[in-house]
């Protein structure tokens, strides 16, 4: 293939001649030649391409200049309110209080109304809370602080395979594990079985959960967390701890806790969705106009959940009361367990209990107990939700202060 280029090409003094194969009817101009008028009106000027300008002798490119902001653009910019933080802050710290109220500060409360309740031979019921405090602080004085936080790592475990059972089998079947707004008879069914299922599952594990709770300080060795675990698994393959032939069988467990389960979780419901309807339409939400009235709405927004919710757990324990103390009396029988005296907090005492099931149980209790033998330990009770109560009202307090200062 031969080049096209003539032979007397030299570059730009080529665009003086003129050659009809390559210019195209154009004629051509010398750099050489030319004036400077010449040039301007022979130089064309490309359109105005971002990045790239024409630019006379001595000036430079502009690189990436901020564009001029328009007139009124900073007032028109959201600003943050300074305590914003700490309104968005306000609810996770207060529901982190409420939670650690119930599961840490209230435990020395669950512990002292278990051993209450399984205490065939107390004489003091303990229905005031004042004796209740009275005998805490005996057990703590002879046996250390630690006597009354026992068992609190098996509480967590036991809440780990309950929310753990409950979402595998809500995922492997059809049972809903939430309720929607528009439910029907059906799916309602269908939630409760899988809270039924849920207590089954869980029960082995609660029973362990409970023992170690009740179990008296004096004569019991350091558990594990996960012993609570290998003893639920012994329990149900009948391996592990001995116990004595009076120990009944899971599936005789199996009515009561299943009962008591699911009717808690019923009334609790029911109480903190009718506390929270009637917070609601008494005090309606309100629009913020200034800081104080922003404090006010944040905490608003907040504490119907909270109070809702410690209603529906106090109507919840107060109702079912009875029912739970047959329940753990059921499930400690056989055990060969020993709890302290709760009389004066000074002794310890053995769990020996013949009780043939739920209804034979209630019978002994109301021959022998009378009828308020079914609330032994209420005392605690009062204390437990009195303290509980006085948390949720002294963090409402300093967020509140926080909040205005702020």
């Amino acid at each position: 293939m031969t080049s096209r280029r003539p032979d007397n090409f030299d570059g730009l003094g080529y665009r003086g001649i003129e050659d009809p194969a390559y210019s195209g009817g154009y004629s051509g101009r010398s750099f050489n030649s030319s004036s400077s008028v010449d040039l301007q009106n022979w130089v064309t000027t490309p359109p105005d391409i971002p990045g790239s300008r024409n630019l006379h002798f001595g000036e430079r490119t502009p690189q990436f200049e901020a564009a001029p902001a328009a007139p009124g653009a900073e007032d028109t910019l959201p600003t943050a309110p300074p305590s914003e933080q700490l309104n968005r802050f306000a609810g996770f710290g207060i529901g982190l209080a409420s939670l650690f109220t119930e599961n840490v500060l209230a435990h020395p409360c669950i512990v002292f109304r278990r051993q209450c309740q399984v205490n065939y031979h107390a004489r003091c019921y303990h229905l005031s809370p004042l004796t209740a405090i009275s005998v805490m602080y005996n057990v703590t004085k002879s046996q250390g602080p630690k006597a009354l936080w026992k068992g609190m790592g098996s509480t967590f475990v036991v809440q780990g395979v309950t929310l753990g059972t409950e979402g595998i089998i809500s995922e492997c079947t059809p049972l809903p594990r939430e309720l929607s707004h528009k439910w029907n008879p059906k799916q309602v069914i269908g939630h409760l079985v899988l809270k039924g299922l849920t207590c089954v599952v869980a029960m082995p594990f609660y029973s362990a959960s409970l023992i170690e709770t009740v179990q008296s300080e004096i004569i019991r060795d350091n558990p594990g967390i996960l012993d609570c675990v290998k003893e639920g698994v012994g329990r149900v393959m009948g391996m592990g701890v001995p116990h004595s032939k009076r120990l009944l069988p899971l599936w005789g467990l199996m009515l009561p806790t299943v009962l008591h389960g699911v009717l808690h979780y019923v009334v609790s419901s029911t109480v903190q969705r009718l506390v929270l309807f009637l917070l609601r339409r008494k005090s309606p939400a309100k629009q913020p106009v200034d800081g104080s009235e922003t404090v006010q709405t944040m905490l608003d927004a907040y504490f119907p959940e909270l109070m809702a919710s410690f209603v529906a757990s106090l109507c919840a324990d107060v109702l079912l009361y009875p029912l739970e103390m047959v329940m753990h009396r059921l499930h400690i029988q056989g055990t060969r367990t020993i709890i302290d005296n709760t009389d004066l907090g000074f002794e310890v005492l053995p769990i020996n209990t013949q009780y043939e099931g739920i209804r034979d149980c209630v019978n002994v209790i109301r021959r022998e107990e009378g009828a308020l033998g079914f609330y032994k330990g209420f005392g605690s009770i009062v204390v437990q939700y009195s303290l509980h109560a006085a948390v949720l009202q002294i963090t409402k307090v300093i967020y509140s202060t926080l909040l205005q200062n702020s």
